[in-house]
């Protein structure tokens, strides 16, 4: 299982210009094979902040993902949304247990 979290800074003037962008990403990148969990939630407290949240069955599964038009169509997104400021971090699990 492969876990990618971390966070994606939005200009706050921008997060509702953003937001559309950001709801397309979510809904197709759920709806591939291989995505276990897919979300972005704002910063309570730093509105400018996106948490991101991503679950992946295999490294095969977020490559496909990245390769994607949506994935594109975001990443063309950033320079006119102020995106630039990103802080993601991948994770190899081998076990997960719901607590």
């Amino acid at each position: 299982m492969i876990v990618i979290a971390g966070t994606v800074r939005v200009p706050p003037d921008k997060i509702e210009a953003a937001r559309p962008h950001m709801e397309a990403m979510v809904t197709a990148s759920r709806a591939e094979d291989g995505c276990t969990a897919y979300s972005y939630a704002q910063d309570v407290l730093d509105p400018g902040v996106v948490h991101v949240i991503e679950v992946w069955e295999s490294d095969d599964a977020l490559k496909a993902h990245f390769e994607t038009p949506h994935m594109a169509a975001w990443r063309a997104a950033w320079p006119t949304l102020g995106i630039g400021e990103r802080n993601l971090t991948r994770y190899t699990v081998s076990d997960a247990t719901p607590l």
